[in-house]
Parts: structure tokens; sequence; C-alpha cells
């Protein structure tokens, strides 16, 4: 039987700062993606994210660190089977804190995430053919208790009014994860029904795919 997961216990915790970019020379393709790099040794666990030219798979998209080796400046992208992925050409690796706590959601939808098609039809065809294109951007919409003295909160519309991204992190109490990059939406303008609590919306809109850890 599946495991049944609930939106309850849920932590969302969102990027306060990056360290310094790690200048990223290579990225393997094996069934666990490695990598090399340039600067100061991360720590096995902290998450990660990753800017790369040629390898677009991984670009913009936040990973988990395991398997640092110092001595030879190689860390693993945890499960990310890179086998066939494109070359990779440049990028840089920055760790991420997650020092923002979301704290006053109380729904959440995700839109997005699916292709726009190339029609291929020719003239002998009866029937339409599409082939995949590009995919739209995977979207969250949280609805929010009301509250612009939340540190949470004020944090998101600072980063929305700056257009800036920022990584984002859901931890469910089984211990499932799903990580990403994007840009904030959160102009903190009340609404909701009469009698009824004030609600307000914050939206991430990703850069990138988001990665999913199990444990």
């Amino acid at each position: 039987m599946a495991q049944v997961t609930k939106w309850s216990g849920v932590a969302v915790a969102v990027q306060s700062a990056l360290a310094t970019a790690l200048v990223v020379t290579a990225i393997s393709k094996a069934s666990t993606g490695v990598v090399s790099y340039t600067g100061t040794d991360p720590s096995n666990g902290a998450f990660v994210l990753i800017k790369a030219e040629g390898m677009h798979q991984v670009d913009n998209r936040v990973f988990r660190i395991a398997n640092v080796n110092g001595a030879g400046d190689t860390f693993e992208l945890e499960g990310e089977n890179t086998t066939g992925y494109d070359t990779f050409l440049s990028g840089t690796a920055e760790v991420i804190t997650f020092g923002i706590n979301a704290a006053t959601f109380t729904g959440v939808t995700a839109s997005g995430g699916d292709f726009e098609f190339i029609d291929i039809t020719t003239i002998h065809d009866n029937v339409r053919k599409q082939i995949p294109n590009v995919a739209s951007p995977a979207t969250y919409a949280f609805e929010s208790l009301w509250d612009p003295a939340d540190p949470g909160l004020a944090a998101l519309k600072e980063a929305s009014d700056n257009q800036s991204q920022r990584a984002f992190r859901l931890a469910f109490q089984n211990g499932y994860k799903l990580v990403g990059t994007g840009y904030i939406g959160a102009t903190l303008l009340p609404t909701g029904n009469a009698q009824d609590k004030v609600v307000t919306s914050v939206v991430i809109t990703l850069f990138g795919r988001p990665t999913l850890y199990t444990t």
C-alpha cells in the first residue's frame, strides 16, 4: 500500500542567504552525478543551488549534497542520475541557508509543468501527431493568514518587491522533502469573506525543476 502523506505538520522554509559561490569545473554523467569544484568544502546534507551551462537538466535546481571529498574537491548530487544529461560546460554551486520559516500557510495548490507541443503532422496522417516542447514553469500558490507583522511573510514580500529568486523547502512529517528555487509573488494584499479570517496569497513560480527526496 502506498504511504499516505498529509498536509499536516509540514515545515516550509525559504532561503535567507546563499554562501559564496563555488566554481564548478565538472559534473559527471553517472548514476549519481559527481560535482568537481574549487572553493570552500561544503558539508554533507547541505542543500546547494546549481547553476550550469551545457547540462541544462541541473540548471537552477536545488540538490542535497552527499559524500563530500575534501581532498579531491568533489561531492555528489544525492540521488540524481545524470547519465543521460547533456555535457557540462561551466557553472557554480551556492550552499543555501534556509533561515526563513513560513508558518502562516493554510492551503496550497500546484499547477504548471505541462508541455507545450510541436505539431509534426504530415500530409499522410489522418490523426494529428505532436511531440513535447518546453514545459511551463511549475507554480505553488499558498493561501496564508494575513499578518503583515509576521517575519516570514515580511521576508517573502521583500523578495517579491525586489523580484528576487529564493530557494524553498517543503518538509513533510514522513520525511519526504521537495526543494526548488523560484520567484516569489507576495503583495500581502488582504482578502477573504464576511465574518471569516483575513487571508492573503503567496505564489512561488519555479525557475527550474523541483527535486524530490524521500528522506
